[in-house]
């Protein structure tokens, strides 16, 4: 019977490791490499459209590290991380990466690690991300992937955000953009001392509240700097009381 092909994409900001990686592979005729990406954005892209069965990928790089790689295509399966740092390995293993390699690694090591990936996917045992795969830190900005772009927005820029369905649309110096996460979600990451949910369906920063208006017995508003005016529940006025 002969061995299925395993399709493998290597992502690496230094030409030297990819080129490891390649050597290394090499000796093993059940695997293709059919893509090299230098930086996390050519990985969203390579990952997106040709869906491998395994992915090499580096955690530290420019622009997009390999966590962040990940929460963009949504990957769930199939990825050994290979790191010059050791600080990231409980956080790789909290999302059952099939294997972390830290830099240097041996030629048995990495077969090692191939065997161990290999039997996973050819049992097609998948593992789950979790939609925030910084849980434990308070994110400083936002990933929406558009098509093959990938818009990178510091929080700090963020004026407000509003569930819209499946939906959050996040207004930044006003533009608006939609990423497939819900609101509940999002708070998770922000920092509660700078955002704060005043409505079931908005998310404010608080430095961007000129002010507050009485709009009718019980009801307020929230006026934005930019004069938009987003409404204040009960709860929500509680919760920015102990803000402002």
């Amino acid at each position: 019977m002969n061995t299925p092909q395993l399709r493998v994409i290597i992502v690496d900001d230094e030409a030297l490791a990819r080129q490891l990686i390649r050597e290394y592979l090499a000796s093993h005729t059940d695997i293709s490499v059919i893509e090299e990406c230098a930086n996390g954005f050519e990985a969203v892209k390579a990952i997106t459209e040709i869906h491998p069965d395994l992915v090499f990928l580096d955690i530290q790089m420019p622009k997009l590290s390999g966590f962040e790689v990940l929460e963009l295509t949504q990957r769930k399966h199939g990825v050994i991380f290979t790191t010059a740092y050791d600080q990231y390995a409980l956080k790789a293993f909290e999302v059952h990466a099939l294997d972390y390699l830290l830099k240097p690694f041996s030629r048995e090591r990495f077969d090692a690690a191939l065997a161990h990936a290999r039997q996973h996917i050819q049992d097609a045992i998948t593992w789950e991300v979790p939609s925030s795969l910084t849980s434990d830190k308070k994110t400083e900005r936002i990933l929406i992937r558009d098509g093959v772009q990938v818009h990178v927005i510091p929080v700090t820029q963020i004026d407000y955000i509003e569930a819209q369905d499946d939906y959050i649309a996040i207004y930044t110096a006003g533009k608006c953009y939609l990423k497939t996460q819900t609101l509940a979600d999002i708070e998770k990451q922000l920092d509660p001392s700078r955002f704060v949910r005043i409505h079931r369906s908005y998310i404010v920063h608080v430095e961007r509240i000129a002010r507050i208006e009485l709009y009718a017995k019980d009801s307020r508003t929230a006026i934005l700097r930019d004069g938009k005016q987003i409404p204040i529940s009960r709860s929500g006025y509680d919760h920015i009381k102990q803000l402002l």
